[in-house]
């Protein structure tokens, strides 16, 4: 298995102001990679002018290099937190619209999938980057997994751009090589996830992700039922036995199958 993207710090607290320090921090280092190292020394001088002129006499490298990020905060007019708050929970608000991803509001995937904030989520198989953004969006601790590293990179630099990046994993992997490392609030994947798995493989891959769900989660898989071969609702229905099932018409010839595990 390769793991195209850091991990995240698992059960780490999230807040508005943590985001906000992160954005600094990437502004401030975003500028200093877009000037050349000249450049960065003349800030640097103007830093110790700025310290010495302070009375600022105990002057080690920390506190130099502190300086100079202020200078450099203060030259590309980074917003204050109250300003850029405001703008950020507009802009979640509006990410957390599925229409904004180019969901319907009324489709399986907006009515039936609420793991609360911080859930463990899986997206897997092709397409997936709505899925994954949107969740993110909702709070949600998101692992995208795919065998194409092509995919990945699509759905991490949309993250990136979103502001939503602290929220999502990816892994080159398919569902026979990835294994959960907490339990899962819900797993939405297409028909591309099973792709090339004999029935035995898929059957150890449902068996593996059934038992890292917790009781309530959902799983949201996409089949298509004519045209070509893959997973179908009959198998998934045995696949998923003692589940609560619906199938939900998505067009003339693909469904959506709903499972909701059951407490033991």
């Amino acid at each position: 298995m390769f793991l195209l993207t850091k991990p995240m710090a698992q059960h780490s607290p999230r807040s508005l102001k943590h985001e906000y320090e992160v954005y600094v921090e990437n502004e401030i280092e975003n500028y200093k990679e877009s000037v050349s190292r000249s450049a960065i020394l003349k800030i640097g001088d103007e830093a110790a002018a700025a310290l010495r002129a302070g009375e600022q006499f105990a002057m080690d490298e920390l506190v130099l290099w502190a300086e100079v990020d202020r200078i450099i905060r203060k030259r590309i007019r980074i917003p204050a937190y109250n300003t850029w708050r405001r703008k950020r929970m507009k802009m979640l608000e509006e990410y957390r619209r599925p229409e904004h991803w180019g969901i319907q509001p009324d489709g399986i995937l907006a009515r039936e999938i609420h793991p609360p904030a911080e859930s463990k989520v899986l997206v897997a198989g092709g397409e997936i980057d709505r899925t994954a953004l949107y969740l993110a969006a909702h709070g949600c601790d998101v692992t995208a997994v795919d065998r194409e590293v092509v995919c990945l990179e699509r759905v991490m630099n949309a993250a990136q751009e979103a502001g939503l990046a602290d929220r999502i994993q990816s892994y080159v992997a398919d569902l026979t090589d990835w294994s959960p490392d907490a339990q899962l609030g819900a797993l939405v994947c297409t028909q591309e996830a099973f792709s090339g798995l004999s029935p035995e493989e898929r059957g150890r891959a449902f068996e593996l992700l059934q038992s890292a769900t917790r009781d309530g989660g959902v799983h949201l898989v996409g089949t298509i039922v004519r045209g070509k071969r893959g997973v179908s609702v009959a198998e998934l229905r045995r696949q998923y036995k003692g589940w609560t099932i619906s199938v939900e018409d998505d067009s003339g010839s693909s469904k959506s199958f709903l499972a909701r595990k059951i407490a033991s």
